[in-house]
C-alpha cells in the first residue's frame, strides 16, 4: 500500500496501516489538500490486499480539529456555488471511500475530535478513545447545517435519533463518558494504552477471516438502505459466497482436529 503520502502521516507494519494527519500543533485539522489525498488512498485501498486493517489514530494528544479555519473556511467564503459543491462532494467523497474501502478501521481518538475530524471517526467501524476526548459536530456553530458529510444518516444510527438531533442542532461537546455510553465510543481507554489498545484490537481482526471481513463490511453498508427481506437475502448470498472460500475449510479442518484455524483471507 503507498506511503509515499505528503499530506497526512502514513506507515504500514506488517498487515496493519496506521494513519493520522499531521499538524500536531494546531490539533491536526484537515485542509484541502489533505481532504483529497485521503480521499484517493482509501478509494485505492479497497484494490490492496497488504492491509487487512487501518488504525485512523491521534497525533500529539489530538485527533482532529477539523477544516482548517484560515485553509478551508475562509476560501469557501469567497467560492461560487459551483466551486462549493464541488468541495462538499469531495468531502462527501472522504467518507464513502471509507465506508467502501473493504477492510475495517478503527478510529483511536483523544483529546480534540470535532467537525470533519468527529466524521472521520464517525466513519469508521469502531471506535476507541479517552477520557479526555471531546467529540462535536459543530457545523451550526459556523452557520451551517449539521447535515454535512452523511452525518445525519449515518451518526442516528450509531447513537440514536435523539441524541444525534442534539449534538446536531447543538454542537456541543459529547465527552468522552457520553460517547461510550450512547455506544459512539466501543470503549474507553487511558491515553498512555490507546495505540497499544488499538493495535491489539486490529491484530485481532487481521488475524481472521479477511475476505469474509470485507463482505461484512459490505453487507453493514448495504443493507442501510434494504428492507428486511432484502437484507436476508443479501446475506443469504454474502454467506454462501463465504462458504466457497478457503478460509472457511480451514476453520472446519481446525475444529475437527482441535486446532486453531490459521485464516489466508481466501
Amino acid at each position: 500500500m503507498r506511503t509515499d503520502v505528503q499530506h497526512f502521516r502514513c506507515r504500514v507494519n506488517a498487515d496493519i496501516a496506521h494513519v493520522t494527519l499531521d499538524r500536531p500543533e494546531r490539533k491536526n485539522p484537515l485542509t484541502f489538500d489533505s481532504y483529497a489525498e485521503l480521499r484517493d488512498w482509501f478509494r485505492d485501498l479497497a484494490y490492496d490486499d497488504t492491509v487487512k486493517v487501518v488504525i485512523f489514530g491521534s497525533n500529539g494528544g489530538n485527533f482532529s480539529s477539523g477544516g482548517d479555519v484560515h485553509d478551508i473556511i475562509g476560501p469557501l467564503t469567497r467560492m461560487n456555488m459551483k466551486e462549493l459543491l464541488a468541495f462538499t462532494r469531495m468531502t462527501g467523497d472522504l467518507v464513502k471511500a471509507i465506508l467502501n474501502c473493504g477492510k475495517p478501521v478503527i478510529a483511536a481518538v483523544d483529546g480534540i475530535c470535532v467537525g470533519a475530524g468527529a466524521i472521520i471517526a464517525m466513519a469508521s467501524d469502531m471506535r476507541l478513545a479517552t477520557p479526555e476526548a471531546k467529540t462535536a459536530f459543530l457545523f451550526t456553530r459556523v452557520g451551517l447545517a449539521g447535515c454535512d458529510m452523511g452525518a445525519c444518516a449515518i451518526l442516528p444510527r450509531i447513537i440514536g435519533q435523539g441524541r444525534a438531533a442534539e449534538l446536531l442542532y447543538s454542537g456541543r461537546s459529547m465527552s468522552a463518558e457520553e460517547g461510550e455510553r450512547w455506544g459512539f465510543f466501543n470503549r474507553l481507554v487511558e491515553a498512555g494504552a490507546l495505540e497499544d489498545e488499538a493495535l491489539q484490537l486490529a491484530q485481532q481482526i487481521a488475524a481472521g477471516p479477511n475476505f469474509a471481513h470485507m463482505m461484512t463490511k459490505t453487507m453493514l453498508m448495504q443493507e442501510w438502505s434494504m428492507g428486511l427481506e432484502q437484507a436476508i437475502e443479501a446475506e443469504a448470498q454474502a454467506q454462501a459466497i463465504c462458504m466457497q472460500t478457503g478460509d472457511f475449510t480451514r476453520a472446519y479442518e481446525a475444529f475437527v482436529a482441535k486446532e486453531r484455524p490459521v485464516f489466508e483471507g481466501d
